[in-house]
């Protein structure tokens, strides 16, 4: 099969539509947790927490998909998924940076994280699946990280450096 037969809509057996919506309702779980969390100025707030649960439903999705693809094989295409998220999360935990009154790095942990899960994908063959988690992440990073402008103290503290993750991250 070639690269390109991956990118047409019979690829998944889930369609893509619904793994599109499945992957927007975990950005938005995220977002729902985040916000809470950001009213109560703590450093894990929406982007983190969108950026995680996003990966996770990722994951999720990728998982059941190579499950399909691979009844038949004597392989078990879940340990690809086990290896990939155990050593991105020991990488991302070394960017967290804790001190005094600030945690930084928590969203440069959550994007690895999501990097990870978009590897999987990709190494899968699951190109339109990483795409859209891709565009996804991407939203989430860079429209999210501009609403700090203007935004009143303590409403969005984990985009302002010393209030949660470096907005730079």
């Amino acid at each position: 099969m070639a690269w390109y037969d991956s990118l047409d809509a019979g690829h998944t057996v889930t369609h893509e539509l619904e793994i599109g919506l499945r992957l927007v309702l975990a950005a938005a779980a995220g977002a729902a947790i985040g916000f809470e969390r950001e009213t109560k100025d703590r450093p894990a707030g929406l982007r983190t927490n969108m950026l995680v649960a996003l990966a996770a439903g990722l994951f999720t999705i990728i998982t059941f998909e190579i499950y399909h693809a691979f009844k038949g094989a004597n392989a078990d295409p879940i340990r690809i998924i086990e290896a990939v998220t155990a050593g991105v999360a020991f990488l991302a935990a070394g960017t967290i940076i804790q001190g005094k009154a600030s945690v930084h790095g928590l969203t440069t942990g959550a994007a690895m994280w999501m990097s990870g899960a978009l590897g999987v994908c990709c190494g899968s063959g699951y190109y339109v699946l990483a795409l859209m988690a891709a565009t996804l992440t991407i939203a989430i990073l860079a429209i999210l990280n501009r609403l700090d402008i203007g935004a009143p103290k303590g409403v969005i503290p984990e985009m302002r450096t010393g209030h949660g993750t470096d907005p730079r991250a």
